[in-house]
């Protein structure tokens, strides 16, 4: 057979490939691309290996269940407010007004046990909302949202002093040293943000009795610990770039990567150099993020209005800030954010005198801009999914410190929940007649982290870490998720 009619021309070459057969050709594979792409993003592969904004978090387990919260707002209440002046009113103080307490009930060891007589609520209360929650007159505009509040009266703490106590409700120890919430919550499921940390405390003003060990990480890895912001100016200390040029920075940055490789070869793994190159590379990209989250000015007027950012009270201007930054940073993913307090010129909320001036300070400061940070997030479709907890370390007793404060007490106190899958216009536990002892459905400090865990689809007793020979957790060996206020 010739051969040239089984191969005609040794020279044949096919038409080339025009883009629309290309396309036809490749269409499939973009897929598998794109989710190639994806499974190294750190936002969406749960990869036991990845970064502190690590889909799963660095425990790698994620959610263990069905996930209600995705975010946290913290709205930290420095000093302790009163319970019985705030949301768990007594009448009964009314009658006792100015009475010997120690012929009522027992009184229990005060933290200066400078005791006086029975102190009722210089405030009144009204019930608002279909849900009737009793509210002071200290909170006329939080009192709008009664409908969305979920209010735990039967609150406990083990420690009546600041430094114990709030070490106790960031980390569930009153040891210094112990992971805190935000670390915890990152640590076993990490953030959808890449380009902030995944836990942020905005500052206020007040870093609370105890330091920023409260915002610590503990022995879980450094990347974890609470990033500082500030409410005002550029957020983050020395954020702007000192290289002339992104091109030069990055070429630095490459530089100090590379060298830093090297390390693990000649010293092995270490917490603090993995963290330390973390660190580097967020404030990279924290350096164009950074600017857009502080840009307040962007936000309607009537949104800045309604933070009451133009409030003749400057602690008022200074805490709008804090809720609506808090508001643009669980817009682009954050995981945990906790507020301070704003100074007010005075005390925090532990008023051991002048309780009726100091609360009102503390309480014009925050009041406002709470509302309108619980009624912005729900207008955006947000509150569902996002936890907002208010919460002091302990409460007030039901009688004065002197003549006009009250001394801390821990034996019964009040915090309140809202959205992130609480159930909304709820009343949980009870204080005695006086508000000075929890008697029904008490709460311990480890309850509410159960609970908050829970909700951000966590069980409490699976997310540990091991150190010192054990596996440590956040709720110790201890803590019952509050079934009672999920909806």
């Amino acid at each position: 057979m010739n051969q040239n009619f089984l191969y005609p021309c040794q020279r044949y070459q096919s038409a080339p490939t025009s883009r629309r057969d290309m396309l036809k050709r490749c269409a499939s594979g973009f897929g598998a691309v794109a989710l190639a792409g994806l499974q190294t993003d750190p936002a969406f592969a749960a990869s036991a290996s990845s970064s502190n904004t690590g889909g799963a978090g660095k425990a790698g387990h994620g959610p263990h269940h069905r996930v209600r919260a995705k975010n946290v707002i913290f709205l930290y209440m420095d000093g302790g407010p009163s319970q019985i002046d705030t949301f768990d009113p007594k009448p009964l103080l009314d009658k006792f007004d100015g009475k010997d307490p120690g012929k009522l009930f027992d009184v229990e060891p005060t933290q200066f046990n400078n005791n006086g007589n029975v102190l009722a609520s210089p405030w009144k209360f009204n019930q608002y909302g279909e849900s009737g929650i009793p509210v002071s007159d200290l909170f006329p505009h939080v009192a709008t949202c009664a409908d969305e509040l979920a209010v735990i009266r039967s609150m406990v703490s083990e420690f009546p002093e600041h430094t114990f106590a709030n070490y106790f409700l960031h980390t569930g120890s009153g040891l210094q040293g112990r992971p805190s919430m935000g670390a915890w919550v990152n640590y076993g499921l990490g953030s959808e943000c890449q380009n902030l940390p995944g836990f942020v405390v905005i500052n206020g003003g007040l870093i609370p009795p105890g330091g920023v060990d409260c915002f610590g990480s503990g022995f879980l890895p450094a990347s974890y610990q609470g990033s500082i912001f500030k409410p005002t100016g550029s957020g983050v200390a020395n954020i702007e770039r000192t290289e002339p040029t992104l091109e030069r920075q990055r070429s630095k940055l490459d530089l100090i990567g590379q060298l830093d490789g090297f390390a693990p070869d000649r010293f092995g793994q270490h917490d603090s150099l993995e963290s330390a190159i973390r660190n580097y590379e967020l404030a990279y990209a924290m350096q164009m993020a950074v600017p857009d989250v502080m840009a307040l000015n962007d936000e309607p007027a009537h949104i800045q209005q309604a933070y009451g950012m133009e409030s003749e009270y400057a602690p008022t201007r200074t805490y709008g800030a804090q809720c609506l930054i808090a508001r643009r940073m669980i817009e682009r993913g954050v995981r945990f954010i906790e507020l301070t307090c704003p100074s007010v010129g005075g005390d925090r909320w532990d008023q051991h005198g002048s309780l009726k001036e100091g609360h009102e300070n503390n309480a014009r400061a925050v009041d406002q801009p709470i509302a309108a940070l619980l009624k912005d997030l729900r207008q955006r479709g947000m509150l569902d999914d996002t936890l907002v907890v208010w919460a002091g370390e302990f409460g007030r007793t039901p009688f004065a410190q002197g003549k006009n404060g009250r001394d801390h007490n821990q034996f019964g106190f009040t915090v309140w929940m809202a959205g992130g899958g609480v159930k909304p216009g709820t009343i949980y536990g009870a204080t005695d007649e006086w508000g000075y002892k929890a008697i029904e459905n008490r709460v311990e400090i480890h309850d509410l982290h159960a609970t908050m865990l829970h909700l951000m689809g966590v069980d409490h007793t699976r997310s540990t870490f091991r150190f010192g020979g054990r596996d440590m957790r956040l709720t110790d060996v201890k803590g019952h998720v509050i079934d009672s206020v999920i909806a």
